[in-house]
C-alpha cells in the first residue's frame, strides 16, 4: 500500500524537506580540498540540529548494524552510504555525493547532490551533468496517471544514451513518516509498468549513475557501496509530491524558521 498524504502530512513534509534542502545547500558550501569527510559530517550534524531537526541517518539500523554518521558522504567510486572519516581528505579533482535526510515533526525530508571538489575531469563533469539531468527527466514523469516504470525508464534511457550505467541494487522509494516507504522506484525498467501514480504521493527519486559498469559491492564497514570497477559514481535526489497539476519538488532550499 502506497501512503497518500493528507493536507496536514503534506504541510509537515514541506517543512522537513525545506530543512533537508537548506542543510544540503549549506553543506555544499563547505566542500573544498583539504577538508575531511568527518568534518563535513559534523558540520551537517550541527546544521540539522540548528533547525530543531534530527538526522534520520544516524543510528538507522539495517542487518543489525547502526549507521554511525549524520549524513552520507560518498567520494569518487563510492556510490552511496559513505561514512565520514578523518582519514578521507578531499582533494582537488574528487567528486563527493552529499546525502542529507532529516526528520522534523514526525516526517522525513530526503535529498542528495554530487559536487566537484576543485577542478574535475571532463568525464566526471559529464557524469554529474547527465545524472542531474536524468533526475529532472525522472521527476517530469511523476505525473498522476503515469506509472513508476515511466520514471524508471526515463532515467535509464537518458543515462545509457550518454554511455553511463544506472545502479540496479539500490532504488528510490516513497518517503513520509519513515525514510523508506512504498513504492520502490528503480532507475531502470519499462514504461507502463509498476504502480500507478496517484495524487498525494511523496517520492524520493534518486538516480545513482556509474561512469563504468552498473555492478557494485559493499565495503567491510557493511554500509559503503562502491562501484565494482572502481570508476566514479554520481547521485542526485529530490523528494517530490505528486499533484493533479504535476510533480512538485519539495526539497528546495528556502527560509525556514
Amino acid at each position: 500500500m502506497i501512503p497518500i498524504k493528507n493536507p496536514e502530512a503534506i504541510k509537515r513534509m514541506r517543512e522537513s524537506c525545506a530543512i533537508a534542502a537548506t542543510v544540503l545547500a549549506r553543506l555544499k558550501e563547505q566542500v573544498r580540498p583539504g577538508i575531511t569527510t568527518y568534518d563535513l559530517d559534523q558540520i551537517g550534524r550541527d546544521l540539522i540540529a540548528s533547525f530543531g531537526a534530527r538526522s534520520a541517518c544516524y543510528g538507522y539500523e539495517s542487518h543489525s548494524r547502526r549507521f554511525p554518521a549524520y549524513t552520507c558522504l560518498s567520494v569518487n567510486e563510492e556510490v552511496v552510504h559513505g561514512i565520514g572519516s578523518l582519514k578521507r581528505i578531499l582533494r582537488d579533482g574528487d567528486i563527493i555525493a552529499l546525502d542529507v535526510v532529516v526528520e522534523y515533526n514526525g516526517y522525513i525530508g530526503d535529498n542528495a547532490i554530487t559536487v566537484p571538489v576543485g577542478a574535475i575531469s571532463p568525464q566526471k563533469a559529464q557524469l554529474l551533468k547527465v545524472t542531474e539531468e536524468a533526475l529532472a527527466l525522472g521527476i517530469k514523469q511523476a505525473q498522476v496517471g503515469n506509472r513508476i516504470g515511466d520514471i524508471a525508464n526515463a532515467v535509464q534511457t537518458y543515462v545509457e544514451a550518454h554511455g553511463f550505467s544506472v545502479v540496479r541494487e539500490m532504488v528510490g522509494h516513497g518517503v513520509g513518516r519513515s525514510m523508506h516507504e512504498e513504492p520502490q522506484i528503480p532507475n531502470f525498467g519499462r514504461k507502463g509498468t509498476l504502480e500507478k501514480i496517484k495524487s498525494g504521493m511523496t517520492l524520493a527519486i534518486e538516480p545513482m549513475v556509474n561512469a563504468g559498469r552498473y555492478q557494485v559491492r559493499t565495503l567491510g564497514d557493511g554500509w559503503t557501496i562502491v562501484t565494482a570497477d572502481g570508476l566514479p559514481s554520481a547521485h542526485f535526489e529530490h523528494t517530490v509530491l505528486t499533484t493533479d497539476s504535476g510533480p512538485e519538488i519539495l526539497t528546495i532550499p528556502k527560509a525556514v524558521s
